[in-house]
């Protein structure tokens, strides 16, 4: 457990890394393989999006030099959920997936990497210590129940 909200999402995004890189190195054949990290990516991603965008997003967009930064991130967090959708329609033994396991992972790094760079230091400083620890602790509580959620 940590009291910085920035901790709680760098967590995730260590995790979402992990199973990118673990659904791309999954060679076709092992399909049964593929599905299972999908899958597992696929909740995290949905868990992490909705808390994020509650507990650290929503409160951003109160702040003019915030504004363009949640936007940008909402519509990132948007183009992911398509490609999402898009992978789940598909044969996890094809190419197609494979090309597109290959797109959403790159799309994904992207997301966290500009978040991490750019986004988190404008939101740090609109936000104080205390309302960061709040946005921790609200972000954990409904993190773990969507990803619970999810995983059903």
């Amino acid at each position: 457990m940590t009291d910085n909200i920035y901790d709680e999402l760098r967590a995730s995004h260590a995790r979402q890394r992990r199973l990118c890189s673990s659904m791309l190195r999954t060679a076709p054949k092992n399909h049964p393989k593929r599905a299972v990290l999908f899958g597992a990516l696929r909740a995290e991603l949905a868990a992490h999006a909705a808390a994020e965008e509650r507990y650290l997003y929503v409160p951003i967009l109160m702040y003019d030099m915030g504004l363009n930064s949640a936007r940008h991130a909402l519509a990132e967090h948007h183009e992911i959920d398509e490609l999402v959708e898009d992978l789940q329609q598909l044969d996890a033994a094809g190419e197609a997936w494979g090309a597109k396991a290959k797109a959403l992972s790159a799309k994904v790094r992207h997301h966290l990497k500009e978040e991490e760079t750019r986004f988190f230091q404008v939101s740090g400083k609109l936000l104080d210590d205390a309302r960061k620890a709040r946005l921790a602790r609200q972000y954990r509580k409904d993190y773990e129940r969507l990803l619970a959620a999810a995983a059903r």
